[in-house]
Formats: structure tokens, C-alpha cells, sequence
């Protein structure tokens, strides 16, 4: 055989051709034959990769479509079961854990090719919300994944919260490697995001009634298509150019509450139509739907709240969409982003709502961030790592 093949034209043409064509898959053709190897079982993994990648329900290989399409490519292979493929797609799991686990150095880590890399590595049900038993929770994700070094846990202000911090690094100091920095003593680590939500909302307390109104008005607005068309013919009677429509907030997100009165006041004249001209909406305030005790639609003052609001916490906005993304790193983005905002809630305006609202917020401010003392040190340095701003950054926003 060794000795034909040296001279089989056919052979050698198909060397030849592979050579020329090593990117396209194998074939068959008339001038060539080429022999492929079937892998049953490399063909029921790619199955299961396939079904997980294209988020295919398991009934899929079970399909007339697929079987034929499978017959006619390979008649070698048999498509599993779906029972079948449900035990493949958790072999995968597995799989693909124990790999994972070679690479895992924590939650959030930069690997060998410089690149950020975040894995969530668990849901777990809470049945309660005590802390230790949050933190066993969270102990027995370290343990799974192999996990025994943390840098930091970011949570938000829950006292419960203060519980689990201490759990874990009491925990993580026994273990037979001390798995923290400094004895844990930056451990905990509050979630910025959280905290410009609990100063922002404290600076809401001034603007409630305006906020209620323009919220109701739009609660109106999008609580049914009748409704709403009557809107819309508001907007083309005021010939109000922007696109788009208006947005309801969620209560305890203030950036949607923003969010919501921007896009609000774009239509403002479409909103003074509306109260002219349709009976409903002005009885709608008289209900009390929301039991504010607010009954009133949007007033001039309303409007000029809104305005002012929403430009005042323009740079809070912008914080919290830097302090949430995933894909970028953002502690070195802490340091200078809250002495932006310290500066900002120390503002007086001539506008005494404006001022009110300042001083409630640099109060809630002060609490987490008003001393060098309250701040996670982890951050600080941070900023100081960044070749951008090193040392004297910090100097300057500390000492002038």
C-alpha cells in the first residue's frame, strides 16, 4: 500500500490540493477520495455546544428537521435523545468547570494577557437574610471554585451586609493561608453606586412634589394605548419635533428618575395640552392614585424643577454609568469622581431649591465619603496607581 500510494495519481492529487486549500473542509469529489474519521462522541459534545451556544431547547435534536439534516451530512451519526442531551450539556458543565478552575484566581482578575475577566461563579438562593448565613453562602462558593485569596467583597449598605464581611474574613484568617490583605482590614468595600443612590435620593426629598406630579402625568400617559394616542395627537398639535416618547421611572432608582423628567420635559407643552383638553387626566390627579396626597397635574414650577434637577446631577449620572460598568476597570475612577461630586454638593446656588438640595446631599455625602477615614484605602491607591494622576492627584484633592 505504501508503495502504490507513492504512485496513485489520485492520491497525489489530493496532496496537492490540500495543500493549495488546507483552510476548506474536507471533501469528495470525482478525482478524489478522502478518508474522514468519525467521532461519536466529539460529535455529541459539538451537539450540546451547539444547543448551549444558540440557547436551543433541548427538543431541538429531536426534531424531524434536524434528523434529516443529520442523516444526510453524516450518516454516521445518530442524534441523542433529548434525555440523552441533557446528560451531554451537564458533562459539558463540568467540563468546562474544571477548566475554568485552572484559570480561576478570583471573581474579577486580570489574566496573563493583561485582559479583565469577570465570571459570575454562583446564583444561590438565600432562604434568609441574616448575615452568617450570607456569608456560609459565600464560603461555599470559595470552597467549589477553589477561590482562597480576596482582595475585596462589594456590597451595598445593608447592615446585614457588615455581617457577612465579618463572616468571611473571619473565615478566610483561618484557613491555613490567610486568603486577605492586611488581615482584612479593607475587606469591605461599599458599593459606590449604591451610595450616589442614597445621596441623590436624599436631594429628591426637596423636589418630591414636583417629582410626584410629572410622575403621575406620565404614569397616565402609559397606562393604555387609548391614553396614549390621545398624547401623541397632543404632541402633533404642539409639532413637538423629538423623537422617541416618555419613559416611567423605577422609585428606587434615581438615575430612571432622571431618566424619566428629561425625557418628560421635551414634552412639556404636549403634557399642558393634554390637561386643557381631556377631562380624564384632570380627574385622573383628583383620585390620589399613588396615595401622595399630590392632586394636582404639572405646574410651571414642576417644569422648572425638573429642569434644574436634572442638570444639577448631570455628573452623578455620569459617576454611576462609569462606577457600573463590567468590561472596564473602575477603581482608579473612585477617587477623582468623588471629589468631583464633593465639590458639587458643597455648591450654593442662588436658586434656593437648588441650595436645599445641595446641603441634604453633602450631609448623606460626609457620612460615607466626608473623611479620609470613611473611604476604603484600596481605592486611593488605585487612583495612585494610575499613571495619569499618581501621588500628587491625591495630594491636591486631600490638602487644597
Amino acid at each position: 500500500m505504501n508503495n502504490h500510494l507513492k504512485v496513485c495519481e489520485n492520491y497525489l492529487a489530493t496532496k496537492v490540493d490540500e495543500s493549495e486549500q488546507s483552510s476548506k473542509p474536507p471533501h469528495t469529489s470525482a478525482s478524489s477520495t478522502i478518508v474522514v474519521s468519525f467521532d461519536k462522541e466529539e460529535c455529541r459534545k459539538a451537539c450540546a455546544k451547539m444547543v448551549v451556544l444558540d440557547e436551543l431547547p433541548f427538543s431541538f435534536v429531536e426534531g424531524k428537521g434536524f434528523r434529516y439534516f443529520c442523516h444526510v451530512a453524516c450518516l454516521q451519526f445518530e442524534p441523542p435523545s433529548r434525555r440523552t442531551l441533557v446528560r451531554d450539556v451537564y458533562q459539558l458543565y463540568l467540563d468546562e468547570k474544571i477548566a475554568l478552575k485552572n484559570i480561576f484566581i478570583a471573581i474579577h482578575f486580570v489574566d496573563s494577557n493583561s485582559q479583565l475577566l469577570r465570571k459570575i461563579s454562583s446564583f444561590s438562593q438565600i432562604t434568609s437574610h441574616k448575615g452568617d448565613l450570607i456569608g456560609k453562602e459565600i464560603e461555599i462558593v470559595l470552597h467549589d471554585w477553589g477561590i482562597d485569596r480576596i482582595l475585596t467583597i462589594n456590597v451595598d449598605n445593608a447592615f446585614a451586609n457588615d455581617l457577612v464581611v465579618k463572616y468571611v474574613k473571619r473565615k478566610l484568617k483561618s484557613w491555613q493561608v490567610d486568603g486577605t490583605l492586611l488581615g482584612g482590614k479593607f475587606l469591605h468595600l461599599r458599593c459606590c453606586a449604591h451610595i450616589i443612590n442614597l445621596i441623590v435620593g436624599e436631594g429628591l426629598t426637596e423636589l418630591k412634589g414636583s417629582v410626584t406630579s410629572i410622575r403621575n402625568a406620565v404614569r397616565y400617559v402609559k397606562s393604555s394605548p387609548a391614553r396614549e394616542n390621545r398624547f401623541k395627537k397632543c404632541v402633533e398639535h404642539e409639532k413637538i419635533k423629538s423623537k422617541g416618547s416618555v419613559v416611567l421611572d423605577v422609585v428606587t432608582r434615581w438615575n430612571f428618575t432622571c431618566l424619566m423628567l428629561s425625557s418628560a420635559f421635551k414634552f412639556r407643552k404636549a403634557f399642558e395640552r393634554l390637561e386643557e383638553e381631556d377631562e380624564h387626566y384632570r380627574n385622573y390627579f383628583k383620585e390620589d392614585v399613588d396615595g401622595s396626597g399630590n392632586t394636582r397635574p404639572p405646574k410651571p414650577e414642576d417644569w422648572n424643577n425638573a429642569s434644574v434637577f436634572v442638570q444639577f446631577l448631570e455628573i452623578f449620572k455620569d459617576a454611576t454609568m462609569k462606577f457600573s460598568a463590567s468590561l472596564t476597570v473602575t477603581s482608579n475612577l473612585y477617587f477623582h469622581r468623588v471629589s468631583t461630586m464633593q465639590s458639587l454638593s458643597k455648591s450654593q446656588d442662588s436658586d434656593s431649591m437648588l441650595s436645599a438640595m445641595a446641603k441634604k446631599m453633602k450631609t448623606k455625602f460626609d457620612k460615607y465619603w466626608g473623611s479620609v477615614e470613611n473611604m476604603n484605602k484600596l481605592l486611593i491607591i488605585a487612583v495612585v496607581l494610575d499613571p495619569r494622576y499618581k501621588l500628587d492627584y491625591g495630594g491636591v484633592c486631600f490638602f487644597v
